[in-house]
């Protein structure tokens, strides 16, 4: 794709039950043009209520892209998505002036927006390995291990975040390199205009927008969700809020009032996570979701070419 300097993703992005769906709609239907996830649960088509997917009238207003194109069963991650999202845009945008991408996943906005380096997929020999070594000998064991193969990423790594640890050492297996020596962080240019949106509301309103949503979710049906699939409980894909606090239920760990409590605790932890990201791209335009005519006036710049 040749730079087109008439050719715009439009970015909108922000914290979880900030209320991203219905006024991207409404935006999208304003310039005539699809949508595309960024929301990376989303993608999984067995997850639709605790991932607040769009609903079948939702996506009949609107073309929608990358909504329930995987099963939890398949491997899929950034890297992947940052080129299934290139090839689309190079196809949409030889009939589109304007892309919308949509969702609060940071590193999948990243990878469309910055790139991100071409890290191997982990197979699942090299996953499964690493896990049994981290549940037998605990989180000094690869901590030490990832030490004494990377000692540089050890230095700059959340040592306390196990995932984090063990998939350095899956890089560093099926590699033979240091994860370190892989990770360059350069961002690569793209050949059409990125403008960001970022939709907030402060932090009392969107919390309890965020626990409002979790009985929701509990009312249409998000134990019973949880439940057809708890026997992959284990999938890293399940290990996720929503479905990981209703398994410590299920095992008896905990009552379900108590799990209820932890998945809008979890929800609100995660709504902080990503504006602590956010907050560092001085990039982002942002408004409050019922800023409805300070948003539009925004996107008619877009679409007259001044902004």
């Amino acid at each position: 794709m040749q730079f087109d300097k008439h050719k715009t993703l439009l970015v909108v992005l922000g914290p979880t039950g900030v209320g991203k769906t219905e006024i991207s709609l409404r935006m999208a239907e304003f310039f005539g043009c699809p949508i595309v996830s960024s929301d990376s649960r989303q993608f999984y088509r067995e997850l639709k209520i605790g991932t607040a997917a769009p609903t079948e009238s939702q996506l009949a207003r609107v073309k929608h892209y990358f909504i329930g194109i995987h099963s939890i069963h398949d491997e899929y991650n950034a890297g992947q998505y940052e080129l299934d999202v290139m090839d689309l845009l190079d196809e949409l945008f030889e009939i589109q002036d304007v892309v919308m991408l949509v969702g609060g996943s940071m590193m999948y906005i990243d990878a469309v927006c910055n790139g991100i380096d071409n890290i191997p997929t982990v197979d699942s020999v090299t996953r499964e390995y690493w896990k049994q070594v981290y549940a037998e000998k605990g989180l000094e064991f690869i901590q030490n291990e990832l030490k004494r193969l990377d000692p540089k990423h050890y230095d700059e790594v959340d040592l306390k975040n196990y995932k984090r640890v063990l998939h350095a050492l899956e890089i560093c297996s099926i590699t033979g390199k240091p994860f370190s020596d892989i990770r360059t962080g350069k961002k690569k240019e793209r050949p059409f205009n990125i403008i960001k949106i970022g939709l907030n509301r402060p932090r009392e309103e969107l919390y309890d927008r965020i626990n409002a949503r979790v009985l929701e979710m509990m009312q249409k049906g998000l134990l019973e969700e949880a439940t057809r699939y708890y026997e992959y409980k284990h999938i890293n894909t399940l290990n996720t809020v929503g479905y990981k606090e209703l398994y410590e239920y299920m095992d008896g760990k905990w009552t379900l009032d108590f799990a209820v409590n932890m998945i809008q605790q979890d929800s609100r932890r995660y709504a902080k996570k990503q504006l602590s990201w956010f907050n560092r791209d001085q990039k982002i335009n942002w408004f409050h979701p019922a800023d409805e005519q300070l948003i539009f006036n925004f996107l008619s710049q877009i679409k007259t070419g001044s902004k």
